[in-house]
């Protein structure tokens, strides 16, 4: 895999949005294969940055560092590195960014991560660590200047007491060195809308990023959903009632789930989307089309 960024876009004028997709690291050679072949057919959309996730408690680091290296040094994009601050102190973490930086990253993906035991379980911090997403992205700015990326909740963090603990929270990253907030998923763009008003409103003042899941297993998406705080409305369960043995037609309503936010995020004025791909890039080049990229 050896193309480079001059060669990626076949069309004359640049679409007037940005696209970034979110991978994370292979654990076999087989899936490793699938990764880069799924890169691969997604290059010609020239994404921003492409972000590789980091596994609970720095399980993946190596990976996630391996990905991002070859990402930037064979295709010529910006490659973004997930880091989290779970179980691990700060020195180690610090280390981690130090590594990105010699590495040739620039981009950092920022989120505090979900405790070692599981989603949902209550975060307690290390002893020695970064006690939140906050400390985590002031941490990397004193480091190198890094483009930090942090997270968002449309549905509100399930931690979060109030919306203006959210908003506050979110602001104190924006403050810290964020550029950028890529919001969990979410299925009902009317939750995006409100938290877009309350992001809005408290002056928040920076991008806030759509992060659109397609969903190439309903069950699996929507367990880990309910585990994030995200909801999964009855409509969405009802179409796809029925589908655990039928592949093609399930694969055809995803799409078209899909298909139908992304429209209307983009009719309400959306132009820049962040796609989870779960490694997978028929439904991202669906989506890609009907937004108007690589056409």
């Amino acid at each position: 895999m050896t193309q480079t960024r001059k060669s990626r876009l076949p069309m004359e004028k640049k679409p007037d949005f940005q696209l970034s997709f979110e991978f994370f690291p292979p654990k076999t050679q087989k899936a490793e294969e699938r990764f880069w072949n799924s890169l691969e057919k997604l290059i010609p959309l020239d994404p921003e940055f492409v972000s590789v996730t980091y596994g609970a408690g720095g399980s993946t680091r190596e990976r996630t560092l391996r990905m991002v290296s070859r990402i930037s040094s064979e295709t010529g994009i910006d490659a973004a590195a997930h880091l989290t601050c779970v179980g691990a102190s700060r020195e180690q973490v610090d280390e981690v960014v130090r590594g990105y930086y010699d590495a040739g990253v620039r981009r950092i993906v920022a989120i505090r991560g979900d405790p070692v035991e599981g989603v949902g379980e209550k975060f307690i911090p290390h002893p020695d660590g970064y006690a939140s997403s906050v400390d985590l992205v002031a941490g990397i700015r004193q480091i190198a200047d890094f483009d930090v990326s942090v997270a968002a909740y449309p549905e509100m963090h399930p931690e979060s007491s109030s919306w203006d603990e959210e908003m506050d929270n979110l602001k104190r990253k924006r403050d810290a060195g964020a550029s950028r907030a890529l919001t969990q998923m979410f299925f009902d763009n009317n939750d995006y809308w409100r938290f877009m008003e309350r992001v809005e409103k408290a002056n928040v003042g920076m991008p806030v990023v759509p992060g659109i899941q397609p969903i190439h297993n309903f069950e699996r998406i929507s367990a880990f959903a309910r585990k994030c705080g995200a909801k999964v409305p009855l409509w969405l369960a009802q179409r796809f009632e029925g589908l655990e043995n039928d592949p093609g037609t399930h694969a055809l309503v995803a799409a078209s789930v899909a298909g139908e936010q992304v429209s209307e995020l983009m009719d309400g004025g959306v132009r820049q989307f962040h796609f989870f791909t779960m490694n997978h890039a028929s439904q991202v080049m669906a989506l890609a089309r009907i937004l108007g990229a690589g056409s």
